[in-house]
């Protein structure tokens, strides 16, 4: 399009100080910008209404007429206007608190007006305050004659003077002069394969839909086009890297893998596991990095497949690390190896942020002289004192809580980058993994290991909590251990901790000593101290343990049968299916049990409901994804990541299906788009490169 990277100053109306404040709320900065600034709703303007036959409810109405007459009311604090206005029906008002005086200047007596604004009803009389007004003569010409756009603004922007209709008239005039100068995107083939509209066409029809239908075709296009690049730059990302980046070649399963697997595997994997385990070793033998997302639900045997290809690391003559984003996840992961590991010749330590100095010596000596095959650590391992001799495979667990930066610091620990495994025991909706993950490859663990027992999980008001505490005691007699949770908001940490200790003292009344032996765990307890009660729980010295979220993720206890889990409507699903997890990891069968007050949002009860129906990972976070939206899901609503202009990877999923099987496709056929008929596709896609911020694109 002509002139579509000029800045937004030089556009009619808008000026250096609008352009300033366009850039700081809204990040529109140049005409492109502003063309791609969707509207986030429509006003159907097609239709009027009659006075005498108002609809008896606060909603938008729309009404040709004149004004007669105009008057000012003393009020508490200094005055308003108010206007009689008339069609051939009857009467009503209209009213404004403020900004009359200009509003006064511009308003014409006795000529025929379109208002439009929300009714207010007071004593059976209806008015408008603060209506938007046009010239009948002048509505008629109006681009927006049937939809009137809406778009997204800021208190800051209307205060300012930029107000929808000024927003709607700046749109109007970029479309008006630049015409028909819009570059098509996309190829004719594709635009005929799915018959979709022109750019130009999709570009006039968003903002102003002569239509419902045409509303329909632009939105399609839109999405369709946005879907299409950002799944485009994910898979060539992915093959880009494929072929650039080199890995090393794990040629061999030797004895490491071999004695371990004949000899010390304590169960028969599951088939998940092993088609997961071939997946990784094909990947390890390519001679290309790996760049692996392994998934699967809590319980799901993720550990023993981390473990298994770090065995073959260490067979090829390499170093493994796996990191983990607590100490007591990385703890629990090093606890759990060394058992699995005590009769093998593989030498594993554990460095966190409570190793002491000597002991960091030592490692830090094994680690680069090669003498320790594997370390398990947290954010202490991205440290520039940690140097391997020749890290081979990092593994990382729960990788949404580390940031990039953090990550690229284990490709610095190698001259080539190792092959990376990140593992994740949130389940990822599907449509969400191709978004976030889409330039990965993914292995999923689809079914539990056998023997173990769905966990029955029950909703239980706060009436019904001595009932509860009894079967509590029942499942303590049978020599079981039991974990009550209790919520952690950080916007509340004191009052939240007070809940904590209220209720310590109130299952310290009902469980006293010395039959029942409880332990307490928060966030304001020392490492020291958190690991001391931990140990107590484990070591089964106290029967019940009371936390806040830090269990949530890493505490592996087979004799655990009971979660109870406090105030549960104030949690997510996620982390109600994490706490689960927690328990359900022995032969005997275990429960969790969701307390709640009675008074439930809907939002609360569907999540309640959903725990109680479903023990499936995969269907609870499609539910999480349409309660909470893919930002919240994931925590990246601030990073920029699924910031889309206009697709909902909820809403439109099946499009953002079909647009990355189309991208595939192509990519598969004409993987560096060298084809006649993919040129328009490789400059489009060179011009994203360059302009990230017009679609926002994942990279």
């Amino acid at each position: 399009m002509s002139g579509k990277q000029m800045a937004i100053e030089y556009l009619k109306g808008v000026g250096p100080e609008r352009a300033r404040l366009l850039k700081e709320e809204l990040n529109i900065k140049t005409f492109q910008d502003l063309l791609h600034f969707f509207p986030k709703r429509y006003i159907d303007r097609s239709k009027f209404y009659n006075i005498n036959s108002l609809p008896q409810n606060n909603s938008e109405i729309q009404i040709k007429g004149k004004i007669t007459e105009i008057e000012y009311v003393n009020q508490k604090r200094g005055k308003r206007m108010v206007a009689r206005f008339e069609d051939e029906t009857g009467v009503m008002e209209l009213v404004w608190f403020r900004g009359y005086k200009w509003i006064r200047e511009s308003l014409k007596i006795n000529q025929r007006y379109v208002i439009f604004g929300r009714l207010n009803w007071f004593k059976g009389n209806a008015s408008i305050p603060h209506p938007e007004l046009e010239l009948e003569a002048k509505f008629q010409n109006n681009l927006m004659a049937s939809f009137y756009p809406v778009y997204a603004s800021t208190e800051k922007l209307v205060n300012k003077g930029l107000s929808q209709r000024v927003i709607q008239k700046l749109v109007a005039n970029l479309i008006l002069k630049e015409g028909n100068a819009f570059t098509e995107t996309l190829p004719k083939y594709i635009l005929s394969h799915y018959k979709l509209i022109s750019k130009i066409k999709a570009i006039k029809e968003v903002h102003y839909p002569k239509s419902q239908n045409n509303l329909i075709e632009a939105q399609t296009r839109l999405k369709f086009e946005e879907f299409f690049y950002m799944q485009l730059q994910l898979i060539l990302k992915n093959m880009q890297r494929k072929n650039k980046i080199k890995g090393f070649v794990f040629s061999k399963v030797g004895n490491s893998f071999n004695e371990f697997f004949n000899k010390h595997l304590p169960f028969s994997l599951t088939e998940a596991q092993k088609r997961v385990v071939k997946e990784i070793r094909n990947d390890l033998g390519s001679g290309r990095q790996m760049n692996r997302l392994l998934q699967g639900d809590v319980g799901s045997g993720k550990t023993i497949v981390a473990l298994l290809i770090m065995l073959i690391a260490i067979d090829n003559g390499y170093q493994a690390c796996l990191v983990a984003p607590t100490e007591i996840l990385a703890k629990q992961h090093y606890e759990s190896l060394i058992k699995l590991l005590q009769n093998t010749h593989v030498k594993i330590k554990l460095l966190t942020g409570s190793t002491t100095n000597k002991d960091r010596k030592d490692l830090k000596k094994e680690l680069e002289n090669g003498e320790l095959n594997i370390l398990i650590g947290t954010h202490a391992v991205f440290e520039e004192k940690v140097q391997f001799k020749n890290l081979g495979l990092a593994i990382v667990d729960e990788q949404h809580r580390f940031g990039v930066a953090q990550r690229a610091k284990l490709w610095e620990k190698s001259l080539t980058p190792p092959h990376v495994l990140v593992m994740t025991a949130t389940p990822i909706p599907r449509t969400l993994a191709m978004s976030i993950y889409g330039d990965l490859d993914v292995s999923l663990i689809d079914k539990l290991p056998p023997g173990r027992k769905p966990i029955k999980t029950l909703h239980r008001y706060e009436n019904k909590r001595l009932s509860v505490f009894a079967f509590i005691k029942e499942q303590i007699k049978e020599g079981r251990q039991v974990y009550i949770v209790y919520p952690l908001i950080q916007e509340s940490e004191k009052l939240d901790y007070n809940n904590l200790m209220e209720g310590y003292e109130s299952i310290s009344r009902s469980f006293s000593k010395p039959r029942y032996q409880i332990s307490i765990v928060h966030g304001q307890m020392s490492s020291e101290n958190k690991s001391y009660e931990m140990e107590r729980f484990i070591e089964g010295k106290t029967q019940i343990m009371i936390a806040t979220t830090v269990i949530e993720v890493g505490v592996n206890i087979p004799n655990a049968s009971v979660m109870i889990v406090e105030s549960s409507e104030r949690f997510g699903l996620s982390q109600l299916h994490q706490l689960r997890g927690r328990v359900g990891r022995g032969n005997a069968q275990s429960y969790c049990i969701l307390m709640s007050g009675s008074k439930l949002s809907d939002g609360a009860k569907t999540r309640i409901d959903t725990m109680v129906k479903s023990n499936d990972g995969f269907e609870i976070a499609e539910v999480d994804l349409r309660l909470r939206g893919p930002g919240n899901l994931m925590g990246i609503q601030q990073s920029g990541i699924l910031r889309l202009k206009i697709g909902d990877i909820i809403k439109d999923s099946n499009l953002l299906k079909v647009a990355r099987n189309t991208a595939n496709g192509i990519l598969k056929k004409d993987p560096e788009l060298k084809r006649v008929e993919n040129q328009l596709i490789k400059r489009t896609l060179a011009s994203l490169s360059f302009n990230t911020n017009i679609w926002n694109f994942i990279s």
